[in-house]
C-alpha cells in the first residue's frame, strides 16, 4: 500500500486558529509520501459548517495545481463568530488520489467593528486614582440559566490584561494584548471558555498593568506614551442548546479594586504582596462590597484588530545549576543561560517576609554579580510572603533578562538556597521551531545555540534590540539584519506580518521609517534602518510565499523608496539626513559609536538595495510600469555610486572593510571592478590577521561575499576566529545569547562601558544565515519563493568542518542538508520534501564516482538531470531522502604550496615554529612580519629579509605537509 497524504493543514499560519478577522483566509498544507519524486498534480477543498461535510458551503472541485500554500478561501461570505471545518485531498503526478485529510478548522472572530457592544471601562477616578500604581482587579458576576452550546470571549486591553473566569486563570498567553502601534491598531483575542462557564452563577476577572500603553518605555524614563489610563474592554457570547444566545459586556455594572500586584513594569519588576491577596475575587460568593465603581472611557484607539502575533507564552523551564556567594558577599542564583522570562519560586516564610530577586546577565572578573549595563531598569522582583504555609509566585506582568539572580531575605539563604525551590521560565513569542544547524566543532554549535537564545530573549511580541536594559525596543536595523537568520530558526509569518503592518502604520507621511517599531522614541529615516520596510516585507515572500503581505506592504516599501529619493539635490546619491552608519564598526574613532565607512557610501549602496527588492516585488505583483521604472532608477543608482565612490583604476576610494562589503553585497560593481575590490577585502581581512572590522552594516554580509567572490577559505577563518573581534571570541568568554559588542567583556575580564552593552542582541547572529546557506549549503532559488525549488550547493570548511548538517521545515515540509567528510570519502544525506524539487551540487564530485544508496546515479530513480561542472556533479532531482556517497578527492587537510600564504603558516604554533626555524626573523620582529605576513611562501625565496633558499621552502612545504598529514589522521 502507497503513501500519499495531506498534513500540516494552516490557516494563516496558524493550526486551527481561533479567532481571526479576515474575510478571505488562506488554506496551506504539506504532502507526505513514500514515493520519490512526489509532485501534486491536483488537489480539492471542501469547507463546512458541520464536521460531517453534508453540505459543503464551498467546494472547489479538483484544481489542477501543484500550488499547495495561501489558496484563498473563495466560497460564500463568512459570517462572525462561526467555526468553518475544512478538508483537503490532492491528487500527485503518479495518479494517485489521496484520501481525505483529518479535518481542521478556523473560527472567525469579530468581522465588523460594529459587532463590538462592550465599552471600554476603567476604576472610577474618584474612588482609584488612574495613577495608582497598583494592578486594577475588575470583577463581573452574572448568571446563566440554559444549557450552554458554546461561549467565546473577545477581549482587549489598554495595559496588559490577564483574563480569569470563575477562579480560574483563562488560556496560557501571556502579556495579552501585546505591543503594537496602539493609536492605530490593537489586538484583541478569543477565549473559547465553553467548558469554564457554569450553568448558575458566574464571575469574569480582569488583572490589568500599565505595561507597554501607558509604563515607562526608552531610556528617558517616559511613560504615558500611548495613554493615562488603563481599560479593558471584553465581550463573551454564549450560545445555547437551544440557539438563543446571551452577550455579557464590560459596561458600568463591573467593580473594582486593587490587589497584592503593588507595583508591575515591563523594565523594573513587580512587587507583590500575598498578604493583599484577594481569595476568590474572581468566583461567586465572593463579599465584593467594598469594591469601587468603574466608568466607561475612550481610550485614543481607532482600529481593533484580532490576534496576528504568536501569543507570547512560557516556553521552557530551566533549573538552577548552582547558587553562590560573590565575593561581596551576595548569594546568587546561576540558571546556566543567559535567558528571559521570570523565575517562579517556592517559599514558606513568616508573615511579613520580603524575598527580593534582582536579575543580571553576567559576574565581573571578580566573580560579582553585574548590574551596571541595566543602566535605569530595575529588574527587580519583591514577594511579600503572607505566612500560610507553601507559597508559589511568580511575576504576572513584566519580564526579564538574566542568568544570574541575586537572591535576598528568602529563609535560610545564609545556609544555601535550595535549588529545587526555584525555576526559570522561558518567555516568548511561541514561535515553532523551524531550524537545526550542528558541526563537528562544538564552538560553532554553541554559537548556533547563542543565536537562537538571542532570537528567543527579543523575540517578545515585537523583534527588540535587547531584553534586560531600559530600552527593549523594535529597532529596524537590528529586525532587517536578522530576520533571514530569524526565518531559518523559528516560523516567522505571523511575528513578522504584526510587526511590518506596524511599520506601515507607524510610517511617517513623507514615507520616512521610525528607528523603532513601534515608535516610542524620536528619530527617523537612518539608512539600513528605514530599509526595514523593504526588506522585511520581502524576505517573509522569499521564506513563505507570501504575495499577499508583499501586496499589502507594497505602497508602504514604495514610500520608502520614494522619501530617499527625493533627499538632496541627487536622487540617484543620498548624502544628507542623520544616519547610524556602520554601527558599531570597530574601524571607527576611539569612543564613537560610528563606524569609518561614509554614511553617503551606506546610504548609497542601500538605496540600491532596497530598490532592486521593490523593483523584484513589482515583478513578483505583476507591476510593469513600476519594474521598467525602478529597474531604471537603479542602473541610475549604480552609476552614480561608482562615480562617487569608485576610483578610475577600478577602486573603492573608501579603504574599510563593510565600504567593500556593501558594494559587492548589492551588486554595485562587476567584472574586473568586482574582482579587484573582492581582493581588495581579503587583504583588508588578512591585514587583521584575519579578523573582521564591521559593524551592524557590514556584518551580515561579509562571509557571504567573501564566498561568493572566491575567497571560502577566508571566510571561514572569520567564522572559527577565537580572538577578539569575532564570533567565537565571546564563546570563548561564556557566552550563551549573543553579544551587542564583539568585547562586551575584554580579554581581561572588564566590560564595555554600561551606557550600551548588552549580552543578549541577537544583530551579529546574522552570521547563522551564512552558516545555512553557504556551509550547508541549504538555500533556495529565489524565483520559486518558499523552497518550492530547493538549492543544496555546500561549500565545505576544512578539518575544523567535517560534519555539517543542517534542517528546516519549509512550508512544504522538512529539508535536510547533511555532510560528513573524511579524508577518503564525502557523504551526503538529503530529505527533499514532497511537491518540490532541488537542484543539488555535489562538490569535487566526479559523475562516474557518485553512489546513491550504492547504485550508480545512472540507476537512480526521481533524478530530473544530471551533469558534470567544474565544482562537482550537478544534479536536479524529486523529493525524497537521499544518501549520496563518493570519494573525497581533495581530503579534509590543507595542502601546502608555494602558494600559502606566511600568514596561514604562522596562524597554527607548530606549523609556525617549522617557518620560524628557517627564517628566525619573522618570529621576533614585528615590522618584518607585518611586511611578509600577507606574501606567498615561493614570494619569500631569495628575500632579502629572509635569506631563504628554494630548496629550504621546499623543505618547509614537504615538513607542512607531513605535519598535517599527521594531523588529519588523529582526527579520523
Amino acid at each position: 500500500m502507497t503513501i500519499l497524504q495531506v498534513t500540516n493543514l494552516t490557516c494563516e499560519y496558524r493550526t486551527n486558529p481561533l479567532g481571526i478577522d479576515l474575510n478571505q483566509p488562506r488554506l496551506s498544507w504539506r504532502i507526505e509520501s513514500d514515493r520519490r519524486g512526489t509532485l501534486q498534480h491536483s488537489y480539492k477543498i471542501q469547507v463546512s459548517l458541520t464536521e460531517g461535510f453534508e453540505n459543503p458551503l464551498w467546494d472547489t472541485g479538483v484544481i489542477e495545481s501543484d500550488q499547495s500554500l495561501h489558496i484563498e478561501y473563495d466560497g460564500p461570505s463568512l459570517v462572525s463568530r462561526t467555526r468553518y471545518y475544512y478538508r483537503i485531498k490532492v491528487w500527485d503526478n503518479f495518479g494517485r488520489e489521496s484520501n481525505w485529510c483529518d479535518i481542521s478548522w478556523w473560527e472567525t472572530a469579530l468581522l465588523d467593528s460594529s459587532e463590538w457592544k462592550a465599552s471600554w471601562i476603567t476604576p472610577n477616578p474618584e474612588e482609584i486614582h488612574p495613577q495608582a500604581e497598583p494592578t486594577f482587579m475588575l470583577r463581573k458576576q452574572f448568571e446563566l440559566k440554559k444549557q450552554i452550546e458554546s461561549a467565546r470571549i473577545y477581549a482587549t486591553g489598554v495595559g496588559l490584561y490577564e483574563l480569569y473566569l470563575n477562579g480560574n486563570k483563562v488560556g496560557d498567553e501571556l502579556l495579552a494584548p501585546g505591543w503594537t502601534s496602539y493609536h492605530k491598531r490593537i489586538q484583541y483575542q478569543t477565549y473559547d471558555v465553553t467548558a469554564d462557564l457554569n450553568i448558575n452563577n458566574n464571575v469574569i476577572g480582569v488583572m490589568l498593568a500599565d505595561g507597554w500603553y501607558k509604563g515607562n518605555l526608552a531610556w528617558e524614563n517616559k511613560r504615558h506614551i500611548y495613554g493615562e489610563q488603563r481599560a479593558v474592554m471584553l465581550q463573551l457570547h454564549v450560545r445555547y442548546d437551544d440557539g438563543t444566545e446571551d452577550v455579557i459586556t464590560s459596561d458600568p455594572t463591573w467593580k473594582t479594586s486593587t490587589g497584592p500586584i503593588l507595583y508591575s513594569e515591563i523594565y523594573h519588576g513587580e512587587t507583590y504582596d500575598a498578604r493583599l491577596e484577594q481569595v476568590g475575587w474572581s468566583e461567586e460568593n465572593f463579599d465584593d462590597k467594598a469594591w469601587k465603581g468603574v466608568v466607561i472611557c475612550q481610550p485614543p484607539v481607532t482600529r481593533i484588530v484580532a490576534q496576528e502575533n504568536n501569543p507570547v507564552r512560557v516556553t521552557e523551564t530551566i533549573r538552577p545549576i548552582s547558587s553562590f556567594v560573590t565575593p561581596e558577599g551576595d548569594r546568587v542564583i546561576d540558571f546556566g543561560q543567559n535567558m528571559v522570562g521570570r523565575i517562579r519560586f517556592t517559599v514558606n516564610a513568616p508573615e511579613g517576609t520580603e524575598i527580593v530577586l534582582k536579575h543580571a546577565e553576567v559576574l565581573d572578573k571578580n566573580g560579582n554579580i553585574y548590574f551596571g549595563n541595566l543602566r535605569t531598569a530595575k529588574q527587580t522582583v519583591k514577594y511579600i510572603a503572607k505566612g500560610t504555609g507553601t507559597e508559589i509566585y511568580a511575576p504576572y506582568f513584566t519580564f526579564q533578562g538574566f542568568r544570574y539572580a541575586k537572591v535576598e531575605g528568602y529563609p535560610g539563604q545564609e545556609n544555601g538556597l535550595p535549588l529545587e525551590n526555584f525555576v526559570g521560565e522561558v518567555i516568548h513569542s511561541d514561535m515553532e521551531l523551524t531550524g537545526e544547524f550542528e558541526t563537528s566543532n562544538s564552538m560553532v554549535n554553541q554559537l548556533q545555540q547563542n543565536i537562537v537564545w538571542g532570537q528567543r530573549g527579543n523575540f517578545v511580541d515585537v523583534p527588540t534590540d535587547c531584553p534586560q536594559r531600559d530600552e527593549r525596543l523594535g529597532w529596524t536595523g537590528d529586525a532587517q539584519v536578522f530576520i533571514r537568520t530569524a526565518l531559518f530558526n523559528y516560523h516567522g509569518g505571523q511575528f513578522f506580518t504584526k510587526w511590518v503592518r506596524d511599520l506601515k502604520a507607524d510610517q511617517l507621511p513623507d514615507g520616512g521609517v521610525p528607528f523603532v517599531i513601534p515608535q516610542v522614541v524620536d528619530g527617523a529615516s537612518s539608512a539600513a534602518w528605514g530599509d526595514a520596510a523593504v526588506i522585511c516585507p520581502w524576505n517573509v515572500y522569499l521564506n513563505y510565499g507570501d504575495e499577499r503581505l508583499l501586496a499589502e506592504q507594497y505602497d508602504s516599501m514604495k514610500a520608502w523608496v520614494e522619501y530617499i529619493r527625493v533627499q538632496g539635490e541627487n536622487e540617484y546619491l543620498w548624502n544628507t539626513g542623520f544616519h547610524f552608519g556602520d554601527w558599531l564598526g570597530l574601524d571607527g574613532k576611539e569612543d564613537s559609536y560610528y563606524g569609518a565607512t561614509p554614511n553617503d557610501l551606506v546610504a548609497t549602496a542601500f538605496y540600491a538595495y532596497s530598490t532592486r527588492l521593490l523593483r523584484d516585488s513589482a515583478a513578483v505583483l505583476s507591476k510593469a510600469e513600476d519594474v521598467q521604472a525602478y529597474g531604471e532608477l537603479l542602473e541610475n543608482i549604480i552609476q552614480e555610486f561608482k562615480n562617487e565612490f569608485v576610483t578610475k583604476n577600478g577602486r573603492l576610494a573608501v579603504s574599510t572593510q563593510t565600504a567593500h562589503v556593501v558594494a559587492l553585497m548589492f551588486d554595485l560593481v562587476e567584472g574586473k571592478v568586482r574582482e579587484r575590490i573582492a581582493h581588495d577585502l581579503n587583504e583588508l581581512v588578512l591585514d587583521h590577521d584575519y579578523h573582521l572590522t564591521t559593524g551592524f552594516v557590514g556584518t551580515p554580509y561579509l562571509c557571504f561575499v567573501l564566498s561568493i567572490t572566491g575567497y571560502h577559505e577566508t571566510a571561514v577563518k572569520l567564522l572559527l576566529q577565537k580572538t577578539y573581534p569575532s564570533w567565537l571570541y565571546s564563546v570563548t568568554k561564556g557566552a550563551t545569547t549573543i553579544w551587542e559588542h564583539w568585547d562586551g567583556i575584554k580579554p581581561d575580564g572588564s566590560f564595555w562601558s554600561d551606557d550600551m552593552n548588552s549580552y543578549n542582541h541577537y544583530a551579529y547572529g546574522a552570521i547563522g544565515d551564512w552558516m545555512y546557506r553557504v556551509l550547508a549549503g541549504l538555500d533556495m532559488d529565489e524565483a520559486k519563493p518558499a523552497y518550492k525549488r530547493i538549492r543544496i550547493q555546500p561549500k565545505f570548511g576544512g578539518k575544523e568542518l567535517t560534519f555539517i548538517r543542517a534542517s528546516h521545515y519549509s512550508m512544504y515540509g522538512k529539508i535536510t542538508s547533511s555532510w560528513n567528510l573524511s579524508n577518503e570519502e564525502v557523504t551526503a544525506e538529503l530529505e527533499i520534501p514532497a511537491n518540490t524539487t532541488a537542484q543539488i551540487l555535489l562538490p569535487n564530485a566526479k559523475l562516474e564516482d557518485v553512489k546513491e544508496s550504492n547504485k550508480a546515479l545512472v540507476d537512480m530513480d526521481s533524478i530530473i538531470d544530471i551533469y558534470q561542472t567544474e565544482d562537482g556533479v550537478s544534479l536536479e532531482i524529486g523529493s525524497g531522502s537521499y544518501c549520496f556517497v563518493y570519494p573525497n578527492e581533495k581530503g579534509i587537510g590543507l595542502v601546502y604550496t608555494p602558494d600559502t600564504k606566511v600568514i596561514d603558516i604562522l596562524a597554527d604554533e607548530k606549523t609556525a615554529k617549522v617557518l620560524v626555524s628557517y627564517i628566525p626573523k619573522i618570529g621576533s620582529n614585528t615590522s618584518i612580519l607585518a611586511s611578509l605576513k600577507k606574501l606567498k611562501l615561493g614570494e619569500l625565496v631569495d628575500q632579502p629579509l629572509t635569506n631563504l633558499s628554494f630548496e629550504q621552502m621546499e623543505e618547509v612545504i614537504e615538513k607542512l605537509n607531513q605535519f598535517e598529514r599527521e594531523t588529519v589522521a588523529l582526527k579520523q
